[in-house]
């Protein structure tokens, strides 16, 4: 391997300080916007499904650069806070390493490709939404009506388990069948209206960048216990395959743009050719 022992190591390298800026003004922005108009900006500038009539293409590159929501303080600060501190961490040294053209270009190109990866997963899912309101609709019966519930993870929300219960219980109901299809709709429509947010795609790329790059470098998990880089890497690859899989009701973590920040980050730095790592001491 080659040493790499820059001439001047910058700790706030300009790409990284100004992207930290950006985000951090824009989370402040949401909030003022909704406290003080009530528009959410993320309506705008989040990433939505093709076929919500939110969606704008310009979505792909600004939900990288929002965060959270303006109805929840404690999440965005989170949210901002998790994604800044490893872009931060992790970025700075590749910064100093590519410089700032080359960075930019690379945290670009992850986030854009975690989107693309996350569009297309949650296509899949739509389509499998799409089937199952249908055979629903169709036959519009309490049979049918548990087995969607059961089918798409809704056991947890009190306004499917409502009707359900109720229709149960009054066999001779007559607007229950009409009620539930009403509210199927209103599920497809806010689904297809959800936002994503965030620069994780982007920043999971980076991650990987540096455990690809400086594999045996050691990071102390909770300040203690020394693991090689590579090896925190493949855990968290492991870990978001694992929760992207199980599609916990009520995760609204989008770990397949996880994932697709990692696989396009791989696929650049093959294009790149880098057959000579760099390790940083």
């Amino acid at each position: 391997m080659t040493e790499f022992r820059p001439q001047r190591f910058q700790v706030l390298p300009p790409v990284v300080k100004n992207l930290l800026i950006i985000n951090t003004l824009m989370a402040v922005l949401q909030f003022v916007l909704y406290r003080t108009t009530g528009i959410n900006l993320a309506n705008y500038l989040g990433l939505h499904y093709w076929r919500s009539d939110l969606f704008h293409s310009w979505q792909f590159l600004t939900h990288m650069f929002m965060h959270g929501t303006p109805t929840d303080l404690n999440l965005t600060v989170m949210h901002l806070f998790g994604n800044m501190f490893a872009l931060w961490m992790f970025g700075s040294i590749l910064e100093n390493v590519w410089g700032p053209k080359r960075f930019l270009f690379f945290y670009l190109f992850c986030g854009l490709g975690a989107a693309a990866c996350h569009m297309a997963v949650i296509g899949y899912g739509f389509h499998s939404l799409d089937h199952a309101i249908l055979v629903f609709q169709t036959n519009p019966t309490l049979e049918g009506f548990n087995k969607f519930i059961a089918g798409e993870g809704l056991s947890h929300i009190p306004a499917f388990t409502n009707i359900s219960s109720f229709w149960s219980a009054n066999a001779d109901c007559g607007n229950c069948a009409s009620a539930a299809v009403e509210l199927s709709n209103q599920y497809y429509l806010q689904a297809i209206n959800e936002p994503t947010v965030g620069a994780s795609g982007a920043v999971f790329g980076i991650l990987f960048a540096f455990g690809y790059l400086f594999p045996n470098t050691l990071l102390y998990f909770f300040f203690l216990v020394p693991i090689k880089a590579k090896w925190v890497v493949a855990g968290y690859a492991v870990f978001e395959l694992y929760n992207g899989i199980a599609n916990n009701p009520g995760d609204m973590v989008a770990h397949f743009a996880h994932l697709g920040g990692m696989l396009f980050a791989y696929i650049l730095l093959k294009i790149w050719n880098r057959r000579n790592r760099s390790q940083f001491f």
